[in-house]
């Protein structure tokens, strides 16, 4: 297929302000050598967890360069632009906004969250091999990569008109380690890249969409519940949690996934270390990782984070159990604390603003996020008097509902859009 290169003119700088994004999403750089740790290699990485201050105000734009892309009829840039997190903390993140190549006025704007894939460089998705493109999983047969990435759906997106914006969230491909499944921190990354999408040449309008998918679900339904400051001009009409990974019903839930919290002999999930290393990420004041982890737990994060993508990482920590023993500090002397800044993070905590629908992938009781967390997050937006439509996919797994429901999402949100 050709790909269509689109040649962008722009009065803010042209390289200059390219610059700095190729520097923060090309591929990490080799570690740096250092002392022999517990998991028998060094301990040093070339990128610090804890990220410079930032100063400017959220939803600005710091850098644009045109990317190329398949999709017919599209031109694509990478930005990198200002968000907050959870605590209201400034941050740079960085992704893709993708608009029909004909000019148009007042498009509406979809923002995508994607799903996990791990806690540093190496997992950015707009760094990855033709970026801007159709959503491809780790799990496909046709993948090379070692994260999923892309939009599902994404041509027909741009068929309708849609300007569509794909966050890689903070701390994949910028300055410090990934506030993992901190769903308001993820959600804001999402809402604030469309606002920085308007400084573009796209004709974007203020009508916003979501859709967000596994740990970009859970981001998905927080979006639903940010403050009317987060979305400055922006109307959200309606947000699509495709599997949602919603971190306080994760908790409220128990499911193999966070079985290791328990005690279990067990080597502890990725997601679930990534979980715990991401809440501390965000509250490096109130919370220190040898609470919740144990010294080889600790030496793998350090060592691995930015270098090592979700399903790599996972592998690790099982070899590494199995080697050495626990990865998690089973008794943490203040995990009372430790769960209430990750319900703090979460999504479902109040009505949402805006319709929810809720895609659920209920092949064999839901393969990476069970049905019951899906559902569990359903009952708590009806609880709190929301609209929300659940559809149901019996006949898919988790890295094959997205293209599954992506189609009814688009009518969903379409519809809405009037």
């Amino acid at each position: 297929m050709q790909l269509q290169r689109r040649h962008f003119i722009t009065a803010l700088g042209g390289a200059a302000m390219a610059a700095p994004l190729l520097a923060s999403c090309s591929r990490p750089d080799s570690p740096k050598t250092g002392g022999t740790d517990a998991t028998g290699g060094t301990s040093a990485t070339p990128k610090s967890p804890v990220p410079p201050p930032v100063s400017g105000e959220p939803g600005t734009l710091l850098s644009q360069e045109p990317q190329d892309t398949a999709i017919k009829g599209a031109r694509a840039w990478r930005i990198r632009y200002i968000s907050r997190d959870v605590n209201d903390v400034a941050h740079e993140s960085s992704g893709l906004v993708i608009a029909p190549a004909v000019r148009g006025d007042n498009r509406p704007v979809l923002t995508w969250c994607h799903g996990t894939t791990g806690l540093g460089d190496a997992a950015c998705p707009s760094a990855q091999p033709d970026p801007a493109r159709e959503l491809i999983t780790y799990f496909e047969p046709r993948a090379t990569q070692q994260i999923d990435y892309g939009v599902p759906g994404l041509q027909g997106f741009i068929d309708d008109g849609w300007v569509v914006c794909a966050t890689d969230y903070q701390g994949l491909g910028t300055p410090g380690m990934h506030q993992y499944t901190v769903n308001i921190t993820n959600a804001r990354d999402g809402v604030y890249i469309a606002r920085a999408a308007a400084k573009l040449d796209t004709g974007a309008g203020a009508t916003l969409g979501c859709a967000g998918w596994s740990q970009g679900g859970g981001a998905a339904a927080a979006v639903a519940e940010l403050d009317k400051d987060d979305f400055g001009d922006l109307k959200l009409i309606g947000t699509v949690a495709m599997s949602p990974g919603v971190s306080k019903i994760g908790l409220e839930i128990p499911s193999p996934m966070t079985a290791a919290l328990s005690g279990a002999t067990v080597a502890p999930d990725s997601h679930l270390v990534m979980l715990l290393a991401g809440i501390q990420a965000a509250n490096p004041s109130k919370l220190k990782l040898p609470e919740a982890f144990s010294p080889l737990g600790v030496d793998i994060i350090e060592a691995a984070w930015n270098n090592q993508p979700v399903h790599h990482l996972n592998d690790t920590i099982a070899r590494m159990f199995r080697l050495k023993g626990a990865v998690l500090n089973p008794k943490p002397p203040n995990f009372d604390a430790w769960k209430a800044a990750i319900v703090a993070s979460s999504a479902a905590q109040r009505k949402p603003i805006a319709p929810v629908l809720v895609c659920v992938d209920s092949f064999d009781g839901g393969t990476v996020i069970p049905v019951a967390w899906q559902t569990g997050y359903v009952d708590a937006v009806e609880g709190f008097g929301g609209a929300v439509e659940v559809r149901d996919y019996p006949h898919d797994d988790h890295f094959s509902l997205p293209q599954s429901c992506v189609g009814d999402a688009r009518a969903w949100l379409n519809k809405l859009r009037g």
